[in-house]
């Protein structure tokens, strides 16, 4: 990577910035589903600072901005400028209403809906499960025994779910509405928020919010320098699992994430393999991020994003041109799909390699290259500034 020369922000563009950023936090202040904690924020040096380049962060599905807090202060700490994010929609409440989602027409959602109402056996089911509210998500064999029901009432859904399944199926617009681009259109707007701060700006970015900052990146190759996704949700894990979302997806069915008080649709995790799909993974984007060092770190540990998807889509993106970098942490370092924070816990499992993961980043941003032994240890690099630890 070639890497962007350190540049000093004057007065004027620092506080252009922060204006056109207090503006977007104004407008949610007023919107009557608004999120709390879930406001994106900046760590922005004083004017006449010299800065190493703006870092843009994007939370993963369901989280919010502070998810990657320590990484920005790591960054802010050491010379990069951070804006920390919200994906779309996340900054507000009501799901069903305000987060990206497919949905089925209503020619084709309501007939079956009614036949869902009437028949027995997933009335009880659905009774049951709203019985265990601690319950995120049904389990893998009650979601194998949903699908085989809906088939069995509608012979179409296997139909339908085809038209999601391929990002190239032109049914897709004869069945669903979606807002999927949505993840997209309002990171640039957040881009927009940058206009006025010189200097390189670099996208990172964990599980969906991985997906979006490659998506940005692709999108803006004249504006993004460099991109880091850990494990970036393209694709959701799981031939079953993808399956099941993108068939019971557009039904109403909900289910809660990493905010057990905030349940979704899963209408919004069939949006998210939309966006991975039909737009990061696009011929066009993929030849574009040819273009743009990017940093992929993905775990074998892996419960939200399909790996053998992602490891096809970086070798898609690596070329001469981009000296990208790719890191696997194997089942025996117990590292979750949530990978960024030491404190939070998935499948029982937290990254006790935290701190490297932090220096390669910050190697990543400034030289253009990872230490690949550093990533596996649980002692930091001397050659990069240090992690201080976890409190």
């Amino acid at each position: 990577m070639n890497v962007a020369a350190v540049t000093t922000p004057a007065l004027e563009q620092i506080n252009q910035t922060k204006r056109a950023i207090e503006h977007h936090i104004q407008s949610i202040d007023r919107h009557p589903d608004r999120r709390e904690g879930a406001y994106p924020y900046y760590l922005f040096h004083e004017p006449g600072q010299p800065i190493r380049g703006t870092v843009m962060m994007f939370h993963g599905f369901s989280a919010k901005p502070h998810q990657m807090w320590r990484l920005a202060d790591y960054l802010f700490q050491n010379g990069f400028n951070v804006y920390q994010s919200t994906i779309a929609g996340h900054v507000l409440t009501n799901p069903a209403k305000n987060w990206c989602q497919v949905d089925l027409k209503p020619p084709y959602a309501d007939p079956l809906r009614e036949k869902l109402r009437r028949d027995p056996i997933l009335q009880d089911f659905f009774k049951n499960f709203a019985t265990h509210p601690d319950a995120a998500r049904p389990g893998f064999i009650q979601q194998i025994a949903l699908m085989a029901r809906l088939v069995a009432l509608e012979p179409r859904s296997l139909d339908i779910m085809n038209a999601i399944e391929s990002p190239n199926n032109p049914d897709f617009d004869h069945y669903f509405t979606s807002s999927h681009l949505h993840y997209l259109t309002d990171a640039k707007a957040r881009l927009e928020d940058l206009h006025a701060m010189p200097g390189a700006i670099y996208t990172v970015g964990l599980s969906v919010g991985g997906a979006v900052a490659l998506g940005l990146a692709a999108s803006r190759p004249d504006r993004v320098k460099g991109v880091v996704a850990y494990a970036p949700l393209l694709r959701i894990h799981g031939k079953e699992r993808r399956q099941y979302v993108n068939l019971a997806g557009p039904l109403d069915i909900s289910e809660s994430g990493w905010d057990a008080n905030l349940r979704f649709p899963v209408g919004a995790l069939t949006a998210v393999d939309r966006f991975g799909s039909s737009v990061v993974m696009s011929p066009s984007a993929v030849r574009s991020l040819q273009t743009i060092p990017t940093f992929m770190v993905l775990t074998e540990n892996e419960d939200a994003a399909d790996i053998d998807t992602n490891k096809r889509f970086f070798q898609d993106i690596s070329s001469e041109r981009n000296r990208n970098a790719f890191y696997l942490y194997l089942l025996k370092d117990q590292v979750p799909h949530p990978m960024v924070d030491p404190t939070e816990v998935s499948q029982n499992m937290s990254n006790h390699f935290w701190q490297s993961l932090y220096q390669e980043t910050f190697r990543f941003l400034t030289e253009g290259r990872v230490n690949m032994d550093n990533m596996g240890s649980l002692s930091q690099a001397q050659d990069v500034p240090p992690v201080a630890n976890a409190n």
